[in-house]
Parts: C-alpha cells; sequence; structure tokens
C-alpha cells in the first residue's frame, strides 16, 4: 500500500480500526482534490493544505456521535466537494449516502473523486434539495450550507419515521438558529472530541423531533 501522507496521522490519531482498503482511500484524497481544485475550485485555495484537518477530520467527527447502522440511507445536503459525505461513506462502508448539490461543477468532481475512489456506496446528485422526490432517508446532514430552521424542513418530507434526525457541522454563536428550529436539538463540541484550534467553536449538531 501507497505510505500515507503525513497529513493522515492527524485522522489516525483518533480514528484506527481502518482497512487497508480505507486507509489507501484516505491517501487518495490528498492527490484527488489537490488535482481537481486547479481545475474547478471546490475547496478554498488557503485551506487545500489542511485538507485532512478542515475537511477529512471536520467530516468524521460526525462518526463520533456512533447512529449510522448498516443498510442506512444518508442524504447529504449541499455536500459541495463532497464533504462530509465522501469522508464518512469511506467510513462506513455498509452505508449507502445520497450526495446532491445545486452547482453542476460541484457534483463534477464528487462525481470524479467518488470514481476514483471506487466507492460504491455513493450516488450524486445535481439538484436542489426541495426538488429531491419519492425518496426517504434515516438522516439528512449538512456543512453549514443554510439555517438550521431551513435544513430541518427541507429534511422534514424525507425523513423516515423511525428514529429520523438531521444533523449539521456548524460553527459559531447557534442561540438564535437553535431558538428557531422548534425540535429537539442535542449539541456536541468538536474541540471535546479532537482538542485542536481549529475546532474550538464547531460543533455538531443533531436535530430529531
Amino acid at each position: 500500500m501507497e505510505k500515507a501522507p503525513a497529513n493522515l496521522e492527524l485522522i489516525l490519531r483518533y480514528f484506527s480500526e481502518f482497512t487497508a482498503h480505507q486507509l489507501s482511500q484516505y491517501t487518495a484524497l490528498e492527490h484527488l482534490y489537490k488535482e481537481w481544485n486547479t481545475k474547478i475550485n471546490v475547496i478554498s485555495r488557503k485551506d487545500i493544505g489542511s485538507l485532512y484537518e478542515k475537511h477529512v477530520l471536520h467530516s468524521l467527527s460526525i462518526a463520533s456521535l456512533d447512529i449510522f447502522r448498516s443498510g442506512y440511507n444518508i442524504l447529504d445536503i449541499g455536500t459541495g466537494g463532497g464533504f462530509p459525505g465522501i469522508p464518512l461513506a469511506i467510513f462506513y462502508p455498509e452505508v449507502s449516502f445520497y450526495l446532491a448539490d445545486s452547482i453542476s461543477k460541484k457534483i463534477k468532481v464528487v462525481e470524479e473523486v467518488v470514481t476514483a475512489l471506487g466507492l460504491k456506496n455513493v450516488t450524486t446528485r445535481h439538484t436542489r434539495v426541495e426538488a429531491i422526490k419519492n425518496k426517504t432517508f434515516d438522516f439528512t446532514m449538512s456543512r453549514a450550507v443554510a439555517p438550521l430552521k431551513d435544513l430541518w424542513d427541507w429534511s422534514k418530507p424525507l425523513l423516515r419515521k423511525t428514529q429520523p434526525g438531521l444533523i449539521c457541522l456548524k460553527g459559531g454563536d447557534l442561540k438564535q438558529e437553535i431558538a428557531a428550529i422548534g425540535t429537539g436539538v442535542t449539541i456536541t463540541r468538536i474541540y471535546d472530541l479532537f482538542p485542536l484550534e481549529f475546532f474550538r467553536e464547531k460543533y455538531i449538531v443533531l436535530c430529531q423531533p
């Protein structure tokens, strides 16, 4: 197996039970995103050097909730360059991920990365979440693409009735967003999981009825 880049050691500091295949997939992310980012800017150029911290590890914070089960279907709303969907799809090969974004060039990059990684548990779609019909999901998730209330309103028609939920990666002061949502909210401080300065004011927000 190709030697993992030094940045991957950051992931291995907090997660260790990966197969050789998963490690090779995580390793490949660095080259794939650096290459695609020169063609289509899906990650801030100032952040591309911090891919594993600001994008991969941030995405994997959701795994700390330990609520995805084999056979679940997860919708990533506004996946952008494939976060948090792609890192989580590697982490959970027995879970199906549906990555949606309204910007076609972003979905093109996601499709290419998914193909290069050989991810069989990922479906991509160029669409707005409001246009998704005749599908249901065990959870929806998103990384700071809209206010919580909007994300919850979009999610409710798509969620199955057995313990559904919306998982968001958010930052900053969330009091107003939480007050507006009108449902149960559980907040996990990511800095408590990964004590790195980048995560000091970042949170996992789990919304459930």
